[in-house]
């Protein structure tokens, strides 16, 4: 098997404006490939500046990706996908926290955008693949086909948002920066001996989309003020919100509940209700799940033919616990060997067999570890 491709490739390197799209570009270009970098303009309105801003979508981003691209050596475009990426990414954000779940845009925007707009546009061009600056491995095996693995640095592993990713997409994506063992500063010193000027700037944090952080002053502003009720597990008033869509599963600040728990201990989430605009709390203990359901499950390569024992990620930054899984029905049905804490509905599940990303689905439904206390 083989981590890297055996022939020169016409590749569209999508460059975010950021050091680890545009090392991506260049190490692609210095490997002997055709590269073409590309600018995806994802916001009808973007900031001029990244003051203030903490994602990828401003004017100075697609100004930082095309120096580099002159430095680099190779043909830059900016394609306009701001109404793609708004329907697919931003409403879909919006409408999963309206109904009471947790979505992961980063993982709609790799499934829809890069690695289904942005792919199909290339394919059609005449190119062979897409290339980014995700962490993570791709596997040709010796007939052909290809796995996504995870990176060879665990601390810097994307994995996790390319878990929706299919076989025909991987066979069509190209991440350069995979098989860095290697920190942060060791990449932005690359970038330097390269000679580009995005070796100092600073990472994008949070959702592109929200420049300032605010996730739930975006939800507001979006689906408006929509005060409801905070209870206890007995169903107890205990205080109000102003919108359900403003808290997910597991959350333990800005409940602002004066009255304290009987044993004193912190509460959380346990649900939100869109159907009554309720946030029920409780206990950390109530959020053990030993299951769950998954749905629109996507595999990495063919589906697991029966039950299989896996690891397991539920977020992004989040470690691996052992499950034992089956696809049933169009479904992923899910057990945990040992209950885990905080899954909130809407949100990722990736299964991996070793490093090997074996698929994904979107968590519908959960299990909990033990009943309800009603006391």
């Amino acid at each position: 098997m083989t981590d890297t491709p055996q022939r020169p490739l016409r590749v569209l390197a999508a460059m975010s404006g950021g050091v680890d799209s545009a090392v991506a570009a260049a190490r692609a270009a210095e490997a002997g490939h055709e590269v073409t970098g590309v600018h995806l303009a994802l916001s009808a309105n973007p900031q001029s500046f990244r003051t203030g801003a903490r994602g990828c979508c401003t004017i100075e981003d697609s100004r930082d990706a095309r120096r580099a691209a002159d430095v680099i050596g190779i043909p830059f475009y900016v394609w306009d996908l701001a109404e793609r990426f708004r329907e697919d990414v931003v409403e879909d954000f919006v409408a999963e926290y309206e109904a009471g779940r947790t979505p992961n845009p980063c993982l709609r925007c790799n499934e829809k955008i890069k690695f289904a707009a942005l792919l199909d546009k290339a394919l059609a061009l005449g190119f062979d693949a897409v290339c980014t600056g995700h962490y993570a491995r791709i596997v040709t095996r010796d007939d052909g086909t290809r796995e996504l693995h995870r990176a060879s640095d665990m601390a810097k592993d994307q994995s996790y948002v390319l878990g929706v990713l299919d076989e025909k997409q991987l066979a069509h994506a190209l991440f350069p920066l995979g098989d860095t063992v290697t920190t942060k500063d060791e990449i932005r010193a690359e970038a330097e001996r390269r000679g580009l000027a995005v070796a100092k700037k600073p990472d994008s944090h949070d959702i592109c989309f929200i420049a300032d952080g605010d996730t739930q002053g975006f939800l507001a502003r979006r689906l408006g003020r929509a005060e409801g009720d905070i209870v206890d597990e007995s169903g107890t008033r205990l205080g109000t919100h102003d919108g359900a869509y403003g808290f997910t599963i597991g959350q333990r600040k800005g409940l602002r509940i004066g009255t304290p728990a009987p044993d004193g201990k912190p509460r959380y989430v346990l649900d939100v209700s869109p159907v009554t605009n309720t946030v029920t709390v409780g206990p950390a203990s109530s959020l053990d799940v030993a299951a769950l359901t998954a749905v629109k499950p996507r595999w990495c390569g063919a589906a697991p033919a029966g039950p299989g024992t896996y690891t397991a990620q539920l977020r992004a930054h989040g470690g691996e616990t052992e499950v034992t899984a089956e696809p049933v029905d169009g479904e992923l049905r899910v057990r945990f060997t040992d209950p885990v804490r905080g899954v909130a509905p809407g949100q990722a599940i990736v299964l991996y067999d070793g490093t090997r990303v074996v698929g994904s689905a979107t968590i519908a439904s959960t299990t909990r570890a033990t009943a309800p206390s009603l006391a």
